[in-house]
């Protein structure tokens, strides 16, 4: 990178639980403006990683840094406070509310005096619907179920929602999965847009080689809780990718062993 702080830099993260170490020695850094994409097989630490981050969990040694300063985060809302927005698989979106009550949920624009205020509406649905639209997705009634909307709509609502909410990094854990080809296009140029924007740095999990090697500007690579590779999208080829998202396996060595 040009030698700019980090906006979040992990210094030898260990998380054990119990006997068992779910990362060992974790480092890695993202840039704001980058896409930095976080891959390896299932069992990686890929999810422990991004759960301590979010301040799910706390780590048993090592050091998180946002913009240079150390952190200790002791909840979500730690995190959440400090500028990390996290949009899990399940999108934490209620199928049965409209668009604007998920976009706000539980931190509703209200007027009057405390307890016995109202929800200004209108303008809850105006800021949805402005904050939607700036990363591609036009939202002709905001009113409208999140039941209603395609996969590919609810996971930019979300995305939207971190944003709003104060994300100066942006973590997106497998936001593809599940989705059909049209769906997973539309997802990747929201993420797009995101980066373009150039104030937010993007952590992107993902287990789609083609779509990590479309949109990421540099990856690491996760194996039992270690890292096994890092680099730029021109340091590394595809076989290289390959092999290091398989666990650094060789995969002449799998398809030996699938041979036996």
């Amino acid at each position: 990178m040009d030698g700019t702080v980090p906006v979040i830099r992990v210094e030898n993260l260990v998380k054990k639980f119990g006997n068992f170490t779910a990362l060992n020695g974790v480092s890695l850094d993202v840039h704001t403006g980058e896409v930095h994409a976080l891959l390896g097989d299932n069992g990686a630490g890929k999810s422990t990683l991004i759960k301590t981050l979010a301040g799910v969990h706390q780590p048993t040694s090592g050091t998180i840094y946002l913009s240079g300063a150390a952190q200790h985060f002791r909840t979500p809302r730690d995190s959440s406070d400090a500028g990390i927005g996290v949009v899990y698989q399940d999108l934490a979106l209620n199928p049965l509310a409209s668009v604007t009550r998920n976009f706000f949920l539980g931190r509703e624009v209200t007027g009057g005096p405390g307890p016995f205020g109202w929800m200004k509406m209108s303008e809850m649905d105006r800021i949805a619907t402005e904050q939607m639209a700036e990363i591609g997705i036009n939202i002709s009634d905001p009113s409208q179920t999140v039941g209603t909307m395609s996969g590919g709509q609810k996971q930019t609502l979300a995305i939207a929602r971190a944003i709003y909410f104060g994300a100066k990094v942006l973590i997106l854990d497998e936001p593809t999965s599940a989705l059909g080809q049209k769906q997973q296009m539309e997802v990747l140029k929201t993420i797009r847009r995101v980066q373009k924007r150039g104030d937010i740095a993007i952590i992107l999990i993902t287990h789609n080689e083609i779509h990590a090697k479309l949109i990421a500007d540099r990856f690491t690579f996760l194996s039992l809780g270690e890292v096994i590779g890092a680099g730029t999208k021109h340091d590394l080829e595809g076989e290289e990718i390959r092999k290091l998202m398989a666990g650094g396996a060789e995969l002449a060595d799998l398809a030996q062993e699938l041979a036996v």
